[in-house]
Formats: C-alpha cells, sequence, structure tokens
C-alpha cells in the first residue's frame, strides 16, 4: 500500500466508506482472530499426556506447550505498540496472523518436542502483538459512550474462548490425534486475515522508524529465558548443577539490570517508577497472583484427572467447561458489585473462594466422581471471577489520569507473567514432590512388609495362571509394584501442589489487605 492512498484506509476514512456498521465489521474481524489465538492458548493443556506419550517426555518438557506460549506472549504485548506504530494495525494485524498460523501447523506436524516448543513460541509472540491491537482498535472505533460496551463484547470473547478450549481439543484428540489440536485455530485465522485486510485501519510506514527500548527488550527475554528454563530443568539436571545455577542467577541478574535500565533510559519499555505507588503495587502483586492461578490451575487440573483418575481428553475437557461458562455470568455481575462495594472486599472473598476451591481439590483421588470434580473447579473459578473485574479497576483508579495508560499495560503485563510463570513452578513443585513421594514409599517397600509380599504373591499367581513363564513372573510382579508406587506418589504430588496453590491465595491475602487498608486512607482524606 503505498503512502499516497494509505491516509483513505484510516478508521474515521473506513467508518465513513461502510457507515455505522464498520464499528461491528472490525469488530468480529478483531475478535475473530483474538478468540482463535486464546483458543490455541488452553487446547493444548488436554492434549499434554498425549504428547508425553508421543515423544517420551515428562511434565518438565511437556509444560512449555503452555509456558513458553506464555512468556513470549508477554514479550509481545510489550513490543505491539512500537510495531503498530511503524506497520500500522492492518499489516501487524495480518502479520501476526501469518505467523501464529505457521506456529499453528508447526506444531501440528512437529517431529520433535524442541519443535514444538518453537511453534508455541512463535504462536505466543504473535498472540501478544495481536491482543492489544485488537482491543486498542476497538476501543477507537466505538464513540465515547460506547466504549463500556465494546470493552465488555470484547472481555466476553477473551473470556468464553478458554471455556470451550479444553473441550474443542477433546473432541479432536477423542475423534483425530493430538496433532489436531493445533489446527483448530487455522481456519479462524485465515477468515480473519482477510477480513483485516478489508477492514483493519492502516497508515502509511513512516519515514523515520520511532526509536525502541531493544537494550530493555533484550534484557526481559534474558530474564525469562534463565529464570524459567533454571526452574524447568532443575529438578532433571539437578537444582545445584553447573548449568541451573548459571541460568538461574542470569536470569536475576537480566532481571535487576532491566529494572535498573527501565528506571534510567527515556524510552523505557515498562514503566517501573509505577510502582512507587503502594496502592497499584498491590494490586499489581495481586495480578501476578491471579495470573499464575488462572493459567497454572487451567493447566495442572486437565493433567490430574487424565494422569490420576483416568479421564478421556474429551471428558477433562468438559469437565472445565462448566466453570469457564459460568465466567462469562460472572464477569458481569461482579463488575457491577465492584461499583457498590469496595474493590478489596471482592477481591478478599474472591482470594478465599478460590484458595477454598483448591483445598478441596487436594482431596480428589481416583474414586472422585465427575460432577464432584465439576464443583470443586467452578468454586475456584467463581473466586477467580470476583477478583478480576475489580482488581482491573482498583489498580486504575490509583493512578493520577495520565498514569492510567501505562498502569494498564503493566498491570496487564504482570497478569501474563504470572500465567507464564504460575505453570512452571506448578509443574517444577510437583516434580520435586512426586520423586519425594516415590523415595518415601519405595523405603517402606521391604521384605518384612507383609502387604507388599502379599500383593507380590497374588500377582505372581495371577501371571502364572495367565501361562507366563517362572521366571518373568516375579519380573512383571515388582514391575506391577512399581507402577503402583509411582501412580501413589503422582497423585500424592498432585494434591500437594493444590494445596500450596490455595495457601498462595491466601498469601495474596496480605497485599489485598494493604489495597484495603490504602482505599480507606484515600476515602478518608477525600471525606476531609
Amino acid at each position: 500500500m503505498t503512502s499516497d492512498n494509505a491516509p483513505l484506509q484510516t478508521a474515521a476514512a473506513l467508518t465513513e466508506r461502510y457507515g455505522p456498521a464498520y464499528r461491528w465489521l472490525v469488530t468480529v474481524t478483531g475478535m475473530m482472530g483474538v478468540v482463535s489465538m486464546v483458543l490455541a492458548m488452553t487446547t493444548v493443556n488436554v492434549a499434554v499426556p498425549d504428547v508425553m506419550g508421543a515423544f517420551g517426555i515428562g511434565q518438565d518438557k511437556a509444560q512449555w506447550m503452555s509456558s513458553a506460549y506464555m512468556a513470549t506472549m508477554t514479550a509481545g504485548m510489550l513490543i505491539n505498540a512500537w510495531l503498530t506504530g511503524v506497520l500500522g494495525e492492518r499489516r501487524t494485524f495480518v502479520g501476526s496472523l501469518f505467523f501464529f498460523s505457521v506456529g499453528a501447523v508447526m506444531g501440528g506436524a512437529a517431529p520433535t518436542e524442541d519443535t514444538l516448543i518453537f511453534a508455541r513460541v512463535l504462536q505466543g509472540f504473535s498472540a501478544g502483538v495481536a491482543q492489544p491491537l485488537v482491543m486498542a482498535t476497538i476501543f477507537t472505533v466505538f464513540p465515547a459512550d460506547r466504549r463500556g460496551m465494546a470493552m465488555g463484547v470484547f472481555g466476553l470473547g477473551v473470556v468464553f474462548a478458554p471455556a470451550i478450549g479444553p473441550t474443542l481439543g477433546g473432541l479432536m484428540i477423542e475423534y483425530f490425534s493430538w496433532r489436531y489440536v493445533f489446527f483448530i485455530s487455522l481456519p479462524f485465522c485465515v477468515i480473519a486475515a482477510v477480513m483485516g485486510l478489508v477492514f483493519m485501519p492502516t497508515r502509511p510506514i513512516p519515514r523515520v522508524i520511532p526509536p525502541f527500548d531493544w537494550l530493555g527488550f533484550a534484557l526481559l527475554c534474558l530474564a525469562l529465558f534463565g529464570l524459567m528454563t533454571g526452574i524447568a530443568d532443575g529438578q532433571r539436571e539437578g537444582w545445584a548443577s553447573d548449568g541451573i545455577v548459571l541460568r538461574l542467577v542470569g536470569g536475576t541478574v537480566a532481571t535487576v539490570a532491566f529494572v535498573v535500565w527501565e528506571l534510567y533510559t527515556p524510552r523505557a519499555l515498562l514503566d517501573v517508577r509505577i510502582f512507587g505507588n503502594v496502592e497499584f503495587s498491590a494490586a499489581a502483586l495481586i495480578a501476578f497472583i491471579f495470573g499464575a492461578g488462572m493459567m497454572g490451575s487451567t493447566y495442572i487440573v486437565p493433567v490430574f484427572v487424565q494422569t490420576i483418575i483416568g479421564f478421556t481428553p474429551l471428558l477433562a475437557g468438559l469437565m472445565m467447561m462448566p466453570a469457564g461458562i459460568m465466567l462469562a455470568f460472572i464477569f458481569p455481575l461482579a463488575g457491577r458489585l465492584s461499583d457498590a462495594m469496595p474493590a478489596s472486599t471482592m477481591i478478599i472473598g474472591g482470594l478465599l473462594l478460590f484458595s477454598l476451591g483448591f483445598v478441596w481439590m487436594a482431596a480428589a483421588d481416583i474414586d472422585t466422581t465427575f460432577w464432584t470434580l465439576v464443583a470443586m473447579v467452578m468454586v475456584s473459578r467463581l473466586g477467580l471471577g470476583f477478583i478480576n473485574p475489580s482488581l482491573n479497576a482498583s489498580s486504575l483508579k490509583a493512578l493520577p489520569a495520565d498514569k492510567v495508560r501505562q498502569g494498564a499495560g503493566v498491570a496487564n503485563f504482570m497478569r501474563q507473567l504470572g500465567g507464564a510463570f504460575g505453570i512452571n513452578l506448578m509443574v517444577a513443585f510437583f516434580e520435586i514432590r512426586t520423586r519425594f513421594h516415590a523415595d518415601a514409599l519405595t523405603a517402606t517397600q521391604d521384605w518384612g512388609n507383609r502387604t507388599t509380599d502379599r500383593l507380590l504373591t497374588q500377582v505372581e499367581q495371577l501371571m502364572q495362571k495367565g501361562g507366563l513363564p517362572f521366571q518373568q513372573q516375579k519380573a512383571g510382579a515388582l514391575e506391577y509394584l512399581g507402577a503402583i508406587l509411582h501412580g501413589k506418589a503422582q497423585m500424592l504430588a498432585f494434591s500437594d501442589t493444590f494445596i500450596i496453590v490455595g495457601v498462595v491465595a491466601l498469601v495474596a491475602l496480605i497485599p489485598a489487605a494493604m489495597l484495603s487498608r490504602s482505599q480507606r486512607r484515600a476515602r478518608k482524606l477525600a471525606w476531609n
């Protein structure tokens, strides 16, 4: 597109061409792309056991399908404004859909787990670029008195997609293969790209490329890579091994360097000075924990019910669906309630509900029924539903008007960062506790343990009746005992993980109390 006719493609010009209907045309275009990307974020969670089996990998590698997506999505969000400023909305939107689709094809056809993880990195970065762009475009094309409604439509789409994502993923696995999970979003991406070429506004590429904080971006990527790979591989390689220590120390140093650089650079990628506001800092910390709980539980629960209880991928997806649909209805209600009562009260109540749901889930075992599990998930999701609208409002109300835009970006960044680390940390904790319980259970299996001796004898007798040669009966019985112990260790580790998620939610009550105190102080000053 040349610079001569590019001005004819601005939002105002397109509105004049298509009339009032243009607002909904560009909204449908943007939402088609965003929903396909959000779907891809959650559909893969039900495929984790199948991917582990296909490539012969453990949780520490398989979790990168989700955590790599979230981490690179965070980085993509920070480069979005600069890319849009250089390329314009249309080129950026269509380009992100193209690379996202390339990642989908690569993921579905991946011959190795490393190719699969790279595909998820490509998808996550593309989604991070596209989501803020679509949100800002929809916000711009609607008049001021209808922007709240437009943001509600956007939010509903972002919430509803994860609700149906696991179920769609389960359907693909049930009737086709886990590889088809990656192909679900492709038709939507193609439609969104075609519509984007027509309805997305654009602008001429500037003659002078605006500056960008490349050093800050590089430091952030190094920090994420070092910390997340160090945490993920620590159990397998050894927490004291040279490689893990180097990555964790390097990631920590890069994090500190990033914060220091952002304080002094004139073109900061992330306005870290905003954390000087105590009320906003408290809300940002809760946002981090919210993101960790939301995405971590969305990952770990489907893996638990498939690994321990024996659900099919479809049944695991269906189990998550009622809670997701409930969230779509809870968000508007919680938004109204947050206008009528203090935001900190809503947040504290939501954290308590979220914690209760996971403490309850810690009691789940192989005999827990489908609908009991549905109820457990719904309780925790109900808590998240009450937290989100109040958290968004309180984090921005704490800031002066000229800082609201930066505050919204930082709050979103913290939530996405929490999601990336939430999956990473939960899997690392799960691996540590599995090893702990496996060692503890194995230590009790000696010849003085009559229960074990009786079990082995019974298994050997069954194998003898089945016609297995005598030489293989003892080995087969011991292998069966090992499988039982491993399954029990995993079940106990999942229980520990659910408990720690509930405890972390309770720890978040500390910044919630700080937020409450700060808000009360602000109200007193306003009355005086």
